[in-house]
């Protein structure tokens, strides 16, 4: 794999990671409410559920790309396309402040598991985001399947510090997120970059 994709691909997964989405939130919830005690299931929860995610979205890639290359290019265009909405309908969201709920303090470190295992691995739009976004980074003239597996590892290496970097600092991560103006940034610097990389999804010329 080219070392120029990969920065490109690192770059890009962790200003998108660091967009809070409902698998970051209850990191956030769970970390406060639980303390240092959820900090292991949290991480463990989104490392797993993160692979899972990419496991069903990438088995689905390979086997279309071991098809036909016209309809893995077929697939990288729609994504462009997808990654353009979310771009757009993401820097047209203004300010609208991410809800955190307060879970019960009772629950288990299995169960802290468990639920965000289950948020992180069966939200459908992450699994659409993962077959939208990482057919872009992939050259399906040269060994594709070893560049899967790198991108993979990597995105799942990133999220795993993501939400371990999110649960330390849970309490600051709260009172960043309940900031209008963090949420506006939010919001127009993660729509500017999935509205690039649609947009340079569809213009890159392809071998």
């Amino acid at each position: 794999m080219n070392i120029e994709v990969w920065l490109a691909f690192v770059a890009a997964s962790v200003i998108l990671l660091i967009i809070p989405g409902p698998t970051i939130l209850t990191v956030i919830s769970y970390s406060i409410s639980h303390g240092y005690k959820a900090k292991i299931p949290l991480v463990l929860g989104v490392t797993l559920g993160d692979s899972t995610a990419l496991a069903f979205s990438l088995l689905g890639l390979g086997v279309l790309l071991a098809e036909s290359a016209v309809w893995f290019q077929v697939v990288k265009w729609l994504g462009g396309l997808y990654l353009i909405y979310l771009g757009v309908k993401l820097f047209m969201a203004g300010v609208n402040p991410p809800h955190l709920s307060k879970p019960d303090a009772r629950v288990s470190s299995w169960n802290l598991f468990v639920n965000t295992y289950l948020v992180t691995a069966l939200n459908p739009k992450g699994i659409i985001f993962f077959v939208a976004f990482f057919p872009q980074f992939i050259n399906s003239t040269t060994n594709p399947g070893t560049q899967i597996w790198i991108l993979s590892s990597t995105f799942v290496a990133l999220a795993t510090l993501n939400a371990t970097l999110y649960s330390v600092f849970a309490g600051k991560a709260r009172q960043i997120l309940s900031s209008t103006k963090a949420q506006k940034r939010f919001n127009i610097g993660g729509g500017s970059i999935l509205t690039a990389a649609g947009i340079w999804a569809l213009s890159a010329k392809q071998p």
